[in-house]
């Protein structure tokens, strides 16, 4: 087959959401993943042939609830797996559907690039508030007796609701990546990386410098936001569920947004617009990632829109006012 080799154009981090992992509750096997990934996999394929540079970053939510629950499971035969060797094996089983599927798109179109996926640690704050109070909840809901079991092996545990016992952790702040260099040195030698998988895996300094993983996840967008910025990336680009950001979303005055200037989507996020559950946690991040970037724009997007939205056809952009 002939290669082909292009110019680069500028350097991107493409943070996939979950959708490109898995389309919904009835395909959640890892053969369906894996077809979504080689599908979000083509989009990505897309933007690279036209001569960007990709940091590809992912979330790791829901495999890392299946790991949890065969821990469950299988607690009378084998020994658990702490919560950051978890982030560790998510991140290597994605990063390596995510490098096989673009492997296997660059061999087909002729592209001569090569892919490297980097198991990611990221330091938080030992001291973030959220290790005092953590509230999000991960896992099964189980029953007293069984979360003392967590609670001894250190677990924050807590009734919730009615609904049963349930491990609480903390979503802290995100603060440097480890693997920064290493992720910076494949870059400029060409490589497309997957990097900051699930928001990467937290880990506090101890005063000697030396680093201990915890029990808290970060949140993947301020991680993917964290990286953009520190590599001063032209664009970071969330893909998400849909194609452009709205205001006022499902309601009767529903308005799809073309662009955002840096103040608007600040402006609109603290008046409610964008819900923690959804869009929320996304704009933080964009807006996290345009205030220690001058230069960098961000766009937001679903994958089958991602070049066209950088063709400025469809996609919000957010840009400095």
């Amino acid at each position: 087959m002939s290669t082909m080799s292009v110019q680069a154009i500028g350097t991107a981090v493409v943070a996939v959401g979950g959708n490109a992992l898995i389309l919904d509750k009835q395909h959640e096997d890892v053969a369906s993943q894996v077809v979504a990934v080689e599908e979000t996999s083509k989009h990505i394929a897309d933007m690279i042939q036209r001569g960007w540079n990709v940091i590809v970053t992912h979330g790791n939510g829901p495999q890392v609830g299946f790991i949890l629950r065969r821990n469950e499971l299988a607690a009378g035969e084998v020994h658990s797996t702490p919560l950051d060797v978890i982030g560790a094996d998510t991140q290597g089983a994605i990063g390596y559907m995510l490098a096989r599927a673009l492997d296997n798109e660059f061999t087909r179109r002729g592209i001569q690039r090569s892919v490297a996926a980097v198991v990611t640690q990221v330091v938080v704050d030992r001291n973030d508030p959220g290790f005092k109070n953590p509230t999000k909840g991960i896992g099964g809901f189980t029953t007293r007796e069984n979360a003392q079991q967590f609670a001894d092996e250190g677990w924050m545990v807590k009734e919730d609701a009615g609904r049963g016992w349930r491990r609480m952790i903390a979503s802290p702040i995100p603060l440097k990546i480890v693997e920064l260099p290493a992720i910076k040195t494949l870059i400029q030698n060409s490589f497309i990386v997957v990097g900051v998988g699930g928001g990467g895996i937290p880990v506090v300094e101890d005063e000697q410098g030396q680093l201990k993983g915890v029990f808290a996840v970060i949140d993947k967008d301020r991680a993917s936001a964290l990286i953009a910025a520190e590599l001063k990336v032209d664009v970071f680009l969330i893909s998400t569920a849909v194609e452009k950001v709205a205001i006022n979303f499902n309601k009767p005055n529903q308005q799809w947004l073309d662009q955002l200037t840096l103040s608007q989507a600040k402006q609109y996020y603290k008046d409610g617009h964008f819900l923690s559950g959804s869009m929320g946690p996304k704009i933080e991040a964009m807006i996290a990632f345009m205030e220690a970037n001058p230069t960098g724009k961000g766009l937001i997007t679903d994958p089958p829109h991602i070049v066209d939205a950088l063709d400025g056809k469809t996609g919000t952009w957010i840009v400095h006012d």
